[in-house]
């Protein structure tokens, strides 16, 4: 299988970028939001239960009729971002899906006055399918505004925090690196350049770093004017929609508490000397006096040489989720079947990886930048544990809980990360000597260290931004790179040096530019001690574990992440909770020791 020929295929859902299907699609959809419109419009508040079941079921199909044609023209501009063609159908169809989201904004605020004059409604069993649905809704309904206001603020964030998102991903997507690769000078795009980050080779890891951030700096105030503007943009929406800080969104849209979440954070901030034990255990490792910046993902020298193809990556990964489960591991057979994953690096594509849900497709896609690194392995087994969550919550769920864009990022991270520890437990059963073993181990830590301690400072990160404003500090450039310095030193203490250059390390984390959806972070540390939790129940229970394992992921969105704990056993609204799942990463860290 040579690179050209690994491309995800989406021809499943439109032909091409130009068919003129898409067109005829975007029409009927346009044709049922009018319709829908014209039936419910200033009547749901009064609709009996019956109808009220029948409108939320319209509203649901007309959803999943437009999903096929957004999914698509997403997928295409992610894929290649730079095209002409996928540029004209992504700008075309978001314009679309702006008018249409105008048109049907009273849906949700005329079903949310109806939760609010009859919370009755939540249990009436005529929509038990829809309780949790409705439940979350009464949630929101107090910061919902009129439905001219909300009309208004899709128009603004059209052109506006959806701008700036789109501008910091097409920088860094439109810009060549120059990078010394083992003594070569080479021209890369960014997810190639990124891709360097872990090479073995130290000078290679520093070219790279240098190259990136010294860009990055170069164009500072570009990336400080697209998160300033985000940010005062979140705090005029706060203040319009009477949050009483900016997080409570993101805890309404999580399903979770604030307590639960502060409880979480606090419990890792009390251990980030755990994570600093690791990187100077890895120090050790890679026999340094301590660690530099561009160490904290490299493997360590000593660690066998083993390159991982794509074809590898794909055997490797099926044989980890057939341990698990025979039936397990289908999705991610069917992903490489259809052709869902688009797994390589190339210029004008999207950096990073993320897995999109296809309900109408009862699947998903995969996009990833895969450079044939361990790191690598472990995102794409990562992303395919979310395909593996879609393939159970589409089969027993409706589209309100069985769409990532209506989860909790709390449950959708659970998959995923539980993915890579089936990964691992493969890999090290596979490892033919301590070396191998240590090099397996450090590649976990450092994976959980960015989901567990970077991703809870980075909470903390922007939290600061908020106040910053708040105290009218003006975001510039040196003020934004002050503030993330300072959440990272508090971190990693004195465990690392750091180039000047690291100041810019926020600005091409494209989460932090995210319209309408900040802390983005915080939900992968909740997932991964919960993850790191329930593994430790699935080894001690064995096969009896995987029905309730299977039964949660089936669950969707259609009960709150507290209610999942329960079906696996777990209380998340206890405190010493988060602690469980801290043993785990220690219990890598000591095996890590073990080795050295």
């Amino acid at each position: 299988m040579t690179k050209k020929e690994v491309v995800w295929n989406l021809s499943e859902i439109f032909p091409s970028t130009t068919d003129p299907s898409i067109q005829k699609a975007l029409d009927k959809v346009t044709k049922m939001a009018e319709d829908f419109a014209a039936k419910y419009r200033a009547q749901i508040r009064s609709l009996p239960t019956q109808e009220l079941l029948k409108c939320i079921q319209d509203y649901e199909e007309y959803l999943t009729r437009r999903r096929d044609i957004t999914l698509f023209a997403e997928l295409s501009f992610a894929a290649n971002m730079t095209l002409p063609d996928t540029q004209s159908l992504y700008d075309r169809v978001m314009k679309a899906a702006a008018e249409l989201d105008k048109r049907l904004a009273f849906f949700k605020i005329e079903l949310g006055s109806l939760v609010k004059k009859r919370p009755e409604v939540i249990n009436d069993r005529t929509l038990a399918n829809y309780k949790h649905f409705l439940e979350k809704l009464a949630r929101e309904a107090p910061h919902q505004v009129s439905e001219i206001e909300e009309k208004l603020i899709i128009e603004k964030d059209q052109y506006g925090v959806k701008a700036w998102e789109e501008l910091q991903q097409k920088w860094l997507n439109t810009r060549v690196f120059k990078v010394k690769v083992e003594g070569k000078m080479k021209s890369l795009s960014f997810g190639e350049a990124v891709g360097l980050l872990s090479h073995r080779d130290r000078a290679t890891r520093r070219s790279a770093t240098k190259s990136i951030y010294t860009l990055l700096g170069k164009d500072g105030e570009i990336f400080s004017s697209a998160l300033r503007s985000v940010c005062n943009d979140w705090l005029s929406i706060c203040d319009r929609r009477k949050f009483d800080s900016p997080i409570e969104a993101s805890l309404i849209s999580n399903d979770v508490s604030r307590q639960t979440v502060e409880n979480l954070l606090e419990v890792i901030e009390e251990n980030t000397g755990l994570y600093q034990r690791y990187l100077r255990l890895k120090a050790k490792a890679m026999r340094l006096p301590k660690l530099s910046c561009h160490d904290i993902s490299a493997p360590i020298p000593d660690a066998p040489k083993i390159r991982f193809d794509y074809d590898k990556t794909k055997d490797l990964t099926i044989e980890a989720y057939s341990r698990f489960d025979e039936d397990y591991v289908l999705a991610v057979k069917d992903m490489f079947a259809r052709n869902h994953i688009d797994p390589l690096p190339r210029q004008g594509k999207r950096n990073g990886a993320f897995c999109s849900d296809w309900y109408n497709g009862k699947s998903a896609f995969v996009l990833a930048n895969f450079n044939e690194t361990l790191r690598d392995v472990y995102t794409l087994a990562h992303e395919l544990g979310h395909a593996t969550h879609v393939y159970y919550f589409e089969q027993d769920q409706t589209y309100l809980s069985a769409s990532f864009e209506f989860f909790s990022m709390a449950v959708a991270e659970i998959a995923s990360a539980f993915g890579e520890l089936l990964l691992t437990d493969l890999l090290l059963s596979k490892a033919k000597s301590e070396k191998e073993k240590k090099a397996i181990i450090c590649a976990v830590l450092d994976a959980a260290s960015i989901k567990i301690f970077r991703a809870s400072s980075a909470a903390r990160f922007e939290q600061s931004l908020y106040d910053s404003i708040k105290q009218r500090d003006f975001l510039d450039y040196k003020t934004v790179c002050k503030r993330w310095i300072a959440a990272r030193d508090k971190l990693f203490g004195d465990s690392v040096e750091w180039f000047d250059e690291l100041e810019a390390e926020w600005a091409p984390i494209p989460q932090f530019y995210f319209a309408n959806f900040r802390f983005y972070n915080y939900p992968y540390a909740y997932a991964q001690l919960f993850v790191y939790a329930l593994y430790q129940k699935y080894l001690k229970e064995g096969k009896t574990f995987v029905p309730k394992f299977k039964k949660a992921l089936s669950a969707g969105s259609s009960i709150s992440p507290a209610e999942i704990g329960k079906i696996l056993g777990l209380d998340t609204n206890d405190p010493r909770f988060w602690k469980l799942g801290l043993m785990q990463y220690e219990h890598f860290v000591r095996e890590l020791e073990k080795t050295l």
